[in-house]
């Protein structure tokens, strides 16, 4: 390598390094559900997530997972056209009740078991002296993506390198069940014209009413949105350059985390609409990532359907949650605690000594 020449990125070291799900293991599994004392495939998706999990992690019989969620933070110039029905400040303000324990996330993840990991990914009204908040601000939120890039290439390639560092620290940490969440005013919005780029929904289709904005606010949504595609003109097989023109420093960074994420072998657990298009850019910046992201929940965001079937994923609860901050993730926990301790402690044939006639 020449002095001249950078270094390779981080995110794309940890996309090469993705390895396949073992399919092998996820037999084995099977094997083991099967000799349980039930009928065979009785526990219906429970089943099927105790074997995903087992071909992710490479462990037929996988152990309970060490829980984390993490929530990244930002801001974005387009929530300044009135796109949301809170003002820009009540991010910040936000990421201060993360760090005090009071936000649903907090309280969900507490009754899962998991830890929560706030990071400021360009917060523009910061709330300082706050502990246990990882700051790796990319500046003062985005640019308005109404009037052009909402960030430069290189910004974007920043973020997602931020991301898929934390998901490696906390993977050498003990962490196997990664769950991402985000906050950020404006960041439906964002997340709507990410969705009509990469899957050809309309404005309208694609862009729902996020913190609860009412008729009037819902059509300014529609028209950033649609003024934002008209001037960014994305072309979607470049998927970095749709990730710079119309999207965040927290999608950016949790598209990062669920790649360091899966080239460790750790299970990604998206939560709703927008970290779902993090998903789902992430898997257009490298398909081997999408066996690795389980989608907790369908919330009632107008694209989130559409970005799950561009995932090839089907949620595992529909409670009608927009809340976001990785809350929905926190409630699958339990789920996938479910699935495994089927799988550990439910009784064999052999060891009830229960007849095993069923096929």
């Amino acid at each position: 390598m020449s002095l001249s020449t950078p270094p390779p990125r981080l995110y794309r070291s940890a996309a090469d390094s993705i390895p396949w799900p073992d399919a092998d293991a996820a037999a084995c599994c099977q094997a083991l559900l099967d000799a349980k004392t039930k009928p065979r495939g009785s526990l219906g998706r429970l089943e099927e997530l105790a074997c995903r999990l087992a071909a992710l992690r490479g462990e037929s019989l996988p152990a309970l997972p060490s829980k984390a969620v993490l929530v990244m933070a930002a801001d974005h110039g387009v929530a300044q056209g009135g796109v949301s029905a809170y003002p820009p400040e009540v991010t910040g303000q936000m990421v201060a009740n993360f760090s005090r324990g009071g936000a649903a996330i907090n309280v969900l993840a507490r009754h899962a078991g998991a830890r929560v990991e706030v990071v400021d990914m360009g917060v523009r009204f910061p709330v300082k002296g706050l502990a246990g908040v990882r700051v790796h601000s990319m500046g003062p939120g985005t640019e308005d993506f109404t009037q052009g890039p909402a960030m430069r290439r290189e910004v974007a390639e920043d973020a997602l390198d931020v991301g898929t560092r934390l998901a490696h620290e906390l993977a050498d940490s003990g962490v196997t069940l990664l769950a991402l969440g985000e906050m950020g005013i404006g960041n439906t919005t964002a997340a709507s014209a990410l969705t009509c780029a990469f899957t050809g929904l309309t404005p309208e289709q694609a862009t729902g009413r996020g913190t609860g904005v009412d008729d009037s606010g819902l059509r300014r949504k529609v028209e950033a949105v649609r003024r934002a595609l008209e001037v960014n003109r994305p072309e979607p097989t470049e998927p970095l350059e749709v990730l710079a023109r119309l999207g965040g420093f927290e999608i950016a960074g949790l598209a990062g985390a669920a790649l360091g994420a899966a080239s460790r072998r750790v299970p990604v657990l998206l939560d709703g609409f927008i970290s779902s298009v993090a998903g789902l850019v992430a898997a257009r910046l490298c398909p081997e990532v999408r066996p690795f992201l389980l989608t907790s929940h369908l919330s009632v965001e107008s694209g989130h359907g559409r970005v799950l079937e561009e995932l090839g994923q089907r949620p595992l609860l529909d409670l009608g949650l927009r809340l976001g901050e990785g809350t929905g993730a926190a409630l699958a926990f339990g789920l996938v605690d479910a699935a495994l301790h089927v799988l550990h402690e439910m009784a064999t044939f052999s060891a009830a000594g229960v007849s095993d006639t069923g096929r």
